[in-house]
């Protein structure tokens, strides 16, 4: 069951990204981001409303607030460092490294007590390196040292966030998501008050935001749930590979050419997760 939330997860990852890209490239990305958040929230309140799931340990390291709040904040910095890296325009640097952002979160798994055999991690290891892969690395231009920082930036507040996801989830996945959205939202606010403009977006694109805000959420929920239902570094693996359905939208929708070492990449990752999963 957590394997298959997770993987649902990744999907719905994927997807909103490959969506919030297609509408960055007329609107600003804070801007997407913000109105997509904002929307996450108020999905978050419903779903919240209509479960009526209230239980959960507030306050302390060990409930949903604290970690809440510093997942959406984390959250927020990562992506604030991937829209800035992949600014640069080389998404071949900044991609790759940024997926590498589940390194955190499994190493905090395994240093608190998941144990994973010998071939269940060898498999771990496989489809890590069949994320990164999947992502196109860019390994024939060198490497520029500032979107390498900004990836690095990146990956750390990714993994970061989904470490404290993985935290409040053991109290409650819906508040703590709710809790994460609720930060960013503030974050939103501020921003649209210094900059003064809610990002111009169209009657038409407003389905595609609401669908971006709400897979966002549905995702962030879905993994918090897995966390709680079987190992999160597994779980974690497993979540990590929305760069994938990102590639592979990417290929069916705006014929985007795939690079050989993203086929191998795709290869890697089903590989690994097929050995997870066996095993």
């Amino acid at each position: 069951m957590a394997s298959l939330l997770a993987l649902l997860s990744s999907a719905m990852w994927g997807t909103a990204d490959f969506f919030a890209g297609r509408l960055s490239k007329k609107h600003h990305p804070f801007a997407v981001l913000g109105f997509s958040q904002v929307i996450g929230l108020f999905v978050g309140i419903l779903v919240l409303l209509v479960s009526g799931n209230w239980e959960g340990k507030v306050f302390g390291f060990d409930g949903f607030l604290i970690p809440g709040v510093l997942a959406g904040l984390f959250g927020y910095i990562g992506l604030a460092c991937l829209y800035e890296g992949l600014s640069t325009g080389r998404m071949g640097v900044v991609s790759p490294i940024s997926s590498l952002s589940t390194v955190i979160p499994l190493a905090y798994a395994l240093i608190t007590g998941d144990v994973l055999s010998s071939i269940t991690l060898f498999g771990v290891v496989i489809a890590l390196v069949g994320v990164f892969c999947a992502s196109g690395p860019e390994l024939s231009q060198g490497l520029p040292l500032k979107p390498i920082l900004l990836a690095l930036g990146a990956a750390a507040g990714f993994g970061l966030a989904l470490t404290f996801i993985a935290i409040g989830s053991q109290s409650s996945a819906l508040l703590t998501m709710v809790s994460m959205r609720a930060a960013t939202f503030f974050v939103t606010m501020t921003l649209v008050i210094k900059f003064a403009t809610m990002g111009n977006f169209s009657r038409k694109e407003m389905p595609v935001l609401i669908f971006i805000g709400a897979a966002d959420f549905l995702a962030n929920l879905l993994l918090g749930i897995a966390c709680t239902k079987g190992l999160v570094s597994v779980s974690m693996v497993f979540g990590s590979l929305y760069p994938i359905a990102t590639a592979v939208l990417a290929y069916k929708f705006l014929h985007e050419r795939l690079l050989k070492v993203q086929y191998f990449g795709i290869a890697l990752a089903v590989a690994g997760v097929s050995i997870i999963s066996a095993f």
